[in-house]
């Protein structure tokens, strides 16, 4: 009667490399890590997981050799040989490559690449526009490489609202829509391979809800600090960094260095729900994990680690489940708007926050034949639902009213059946076990890989958890 969830203690800050490090030191398993990932159809790059230390804490550090990236040699549009990109990024925990760029930076004497560092942002990086890590990718051909992948839709919704509010922020900051901004080096593979990855690895490991700490973002102060790049004297944290962490609980590491990146900003915001942000809650820890940065500069007191918490949360937490609870209903009449946008518009509300989409044919004016859509949501979600209505329907208003309703208690159990294991998810009323649904893509895969029907798998899995 527990969820299974990951606490993430970001005391050294958070990259997304950090992030999916500390993954794999909670036991995912990179070759299943690797096969997910190729269903993007990309290729030119390695992945490589290794232990080491940062002081002197064990840590896994998780790399992306890139070899080649096809976009490299697209139309798109590139910047001059002399480029330079601009992030403040003193914390240089985003992957080292294979390839040096020979860059310099005022805080590291020898500074391996980082690659989730955009334009504008101060990072005095010097490097040739042919580098296949330094792409630029508009953020919807980014979309559309996600959206065309045979991912689970759990993985692509995810990691699109990551990139999606980094989009944002960039495209605030310098007056652009969500389709314009050009990623630079957060376009290339590595980054995507981040994005993508971390949430692929939340679903092997079962997580059903991500918690966090107060964030470190390094300064000398609470703000503060400064790094010197192509377009002058920047402070510390970066600005895209700084929009990422609105509503987060901060700390101060007392580090004159960027400690949280962008990438990993974006993925807290995606990732963690804000009733979710703060101390570690009752849980029953399982593992621990960390994932080493990049730098290890001895000269720094504190460990450049992310560490990570799996384990369950109590059951007097969750024995509220079943209480009522507040939601916020959105519905619209749709007239003349095709199947193919409905299935699109419903993927996006998904990836903004939505907790159920659903259609009903409708008779409307002059006996035209329309749809009513409705949206299911938590109440602080339905800012960016509205904006998803408004930008990918043709709906000119929106009616939305707050409702209450009654859930069933939710569990994930893994069960074994002859072909593997499966994820269960239980609901129970009044502490009964009431239905039990078990996870489509788990059995999916089982019933490919031994040639069984599918519904065997599922009958198997439906009996072990009966017998739980």
């Amino acid at each position: 009667m527990a969820k299974r969830i990951l606490y993430l203690d970001p005391f050294s800050g958070i990259s997304g490399d950090m992030f999916l490090a500390s993954l794999l030191d909670l036991g995912l398993d990179l070759a299943h890590l690797k096969r997910e990932l190729a269903k993007l159809g990309v290729g030119g790059y390695e992945l490589k997981s290794s232990k080491t230390l940062r002081g002197v804490m064990a840590a896994t550090q998780f790399e992306v050799i890139v070899s080649h990236d096809p976009a490299a040699h697209s139309h798109e549009p590139k910047p001059e040989p002399a480029h330079s990109h601009g992030h403040a990024h003193g914390h240089a925990h985003d992957h080292g490559h294979s390839h040096n760029h020979g860059h310099t930076h005022s805080h590291e004497p020898a500074h391996t690449h980082t690659h989730h560092e955009h334009h504008g942002h101060g990072h005095d990086a010097h490097h040739h526009h042919d580098d296949p890590a330094h792409v630029h990718r508009p953020f919807k051909e980014i979309r559309k490489l996600i959206d065309a992948a045979a991912l689970s839709p759990r993985v692509k919704a995810q990691s699109l609202r990551a990139f999606e509010l980094l989009a944002e922020v960039e495209g605030r900051m310098h007056g652009q829509t969500v389709d314009e901004v050009q990623f630079h080096e957060v376009g290339g593979l590595d980054s995507i391979v981040d994005f993508v990855g971390v949430c692929i690895g939340l679903e092997a490991l079962g997580v059903d809800e991500v918690y966090c700490g107060p964030l470190a973002l390094g300064g000398d102060g609470a703000l503060g600090g400064y790094v010197q790049c192509a377009h002058g004297k920047l402070p510390v944290p970066a600005f895209a960094t700084l929009e990422l962490a609105k509503g987060l609980p901060l700390r101060h590491a007392g580090v004159d260095k960027e400690l949280t990146t962008p990438t990993g900003a974006a993925l807290i915001q995606a990732l963690v729900k804000p009733e979710h942000r703060g101390p570690l809650p009752n849980m029953q820890v399982e593992r621990i994990g960390y994932g080493a940065g990049a730098r290890n500069d001895p000269k720094i007191p504190i460990p450049n680690v992310l560490r990570a918490v799996l384990g369950t949360r109590a059951s007097s937490e969750t024995a509220s489940a079943a209480a009522p609870a507040t939601i916020v209903e959105l519905q619209a009449n749709l007239d003349d708007v095709s199947g193919e946008t409905l299935g699109y518009a419903a993927e996006k509300l998904f990836a903004a926050g939505a907790l159920d989409v659903f259609f009903v044919p409708v008779q409307m004016k002059k006996g035209r034949p329309g749809t009513l859509l409705t949206v299911l949501a938590a109440p602080d979600r339905q800012a960016d639902l509205l904006n998803v209505l408004f930008r990918e329907t043709t709906t000119f208003g929106v009616r939305y009213e707050l409702k209450s309703r009654a859930v069933l208690e939710r569990e994930t159990i893994t069960v074994a059946t002859a072909w593997g294991e499966v994820r269960v998810k239980l609901g129970r009323w009044q502490g009964a076990a009431v239905s039990a649904h078990p996870e489509f893509e788990d059995c999916r895969k089982l019933a490919e890989r031994h040639g069984v029907p599918l519904r065997a798998v599922q009958d198997a899995a439906r009996a072990a958890a009966a017998g739980r």
